[in-house]
Parts: C-alpha cells; structure tokens; sequence
C-alpha cells in the first residue's frame, strides 16, 4: 500500500502544478488557483504515511515529491524550448499554460519543502505523545499549521513587492480559510485510508502465519 500512497501522492503534486495556472472565484469572496483542490489532498496522505508507516517513510515521501517536481521543471522547460512542428499552432497557448515565472516556481518548492516536512514532524511528534489515539488531533493540527506556513511562504515569495501588503495579507488569509476548512472535512479520509491499510496489513501477517505453520 505504501507504493500506491507514494505515486498517488506524486502524481497529485504534478497534476497540482500543471492546473495551477487556472484561477477560480468564490463569489466575491476568494480567487484561488485550481491547484488549491489537489494540493490539499496531499497532507491527508502524507499523514496517513507517517500513521501506519513512521517518521522516515513520511520524510522519504516527501523528498520523493520534492525530487519530481524538480525533474518535472526541468522536462517541461525542455518540451516547451523544442522545436515546434509547422503546423502545431498553439505554442503560445502551450507556453503559457506549462511555464511559470521563476518567482512562482521557487515560491512552490520552498514552500513545498518547509510545510510538508513540518506536517511529518508536527504529526510524528503529536503520536509519540498520543499513541493510536486522538488521530483527528494530530491529523488536523499538523495540516493546519502545515498548510498556514506554506500559504503565508508561497505568497510572500510569489507576489511580494507586487501588491500592497493589505492586498497580500488578505491573500493569505483567503486561501487558508479554504484549506481549512478542506483539512477538517478531509479528516474522515485519514481514518478511512488507515483503517485499510491496517487492515490489510493485519491479513498479509496472518497469511505468512498460515504459510509458515
């Protein structure tokens, strides 16, 4: 199970950055970036990691996301600096929705690297004091404060000196407000997730069990 939380969580990181350029409205009340309705799973499953699997496999995850972001930068600026076919005519389009300013691509894996990493700790810390229990606590404490340190990064590196500081200090507080609100309804998806993985762990020992007896 861990191999499929490691590619779903990978594969939501990339599919993260590659809708961030779309921005969507909530009334009048917040624009945000599509990113924002995948990126928020991540935690979920980080968490679940660091849960059934420790402290390393959650770290080692989030390095794992880390390093393919990277490589996905690195391959996309490639495809979009190739040669386009005479007739392929939407290279402009193509620029545009695959290319980010330095600024913003920075601002994403800085704040990747502090807040994920922060949510391992904070989680881990909180179960060497919990055990098994209080899941809800652990899984909703380490992602809000998670998800504020990577809102508050990102924007500050992305679009500081660009708006005033009113401007940006609302951005912040608009966005984790959604992200807020998302982690606490995401809270039964933890305990769904680790329930089966137990569960399947508990039926793959007794399986041995048989086998060895």
């Amino acid at each position: 199970m861990l191999l499929y939380l490691n590619g779903i969580f990978v594969g939501l990181l990339i599919l993260s950055n590659i809708v961030a350029v779309k921005l969507f409205s909530i009334g009048d009340w917040a624009v945000l970036p599509a990113a924002v309705i995948i990126y928020i799973f991540t935690y979920p499953i980080v968490d679940t990691i660091v849960e059934v699997y420790g402290k390393d496999a959650g770290r080692k995850t989030v390095m794992a996301g880390l390093m393919t972001q990277m490589l996905a930068i690195i391959f996309i600026t490639i495809t979009i600096y190739l040669p386009s076919a005479p007739f392929f005519e939407h290279q402009t389009e193509y620029r545009t929705i695959l290319s980010g300013s330095f600024r913003v691509i920075i601002a994403s894996l800085v704040s990747y690297a502090v807040s994920q990493n922060l949510d391992v700790f904070v989680f881990n810390k909180l179960k060497e004091r919990h055990g098994v229990k209080k899941l809800w606590l652990r899984n909703n404490a380490s992602t809000m404060l998670s998800q504020l340190v990577d809102t508050a990064i990102f924007i500050s590196i992305a679009f500081f000196d660009t708006m005033p500081v009113a401007a940006l200090t609302a951005l912040v507080f608009t966005q984790y407000v959604f992200k807020f609100l998302a982690s606490i309804t995401a809270t039964p998806f933890v305990y769904l997730l680790v329930k089966i993985i137990r569960k399947n762990k508990i039926n793959s020992i007794s399986k041995e069990i048989e086998y060895l007896s």
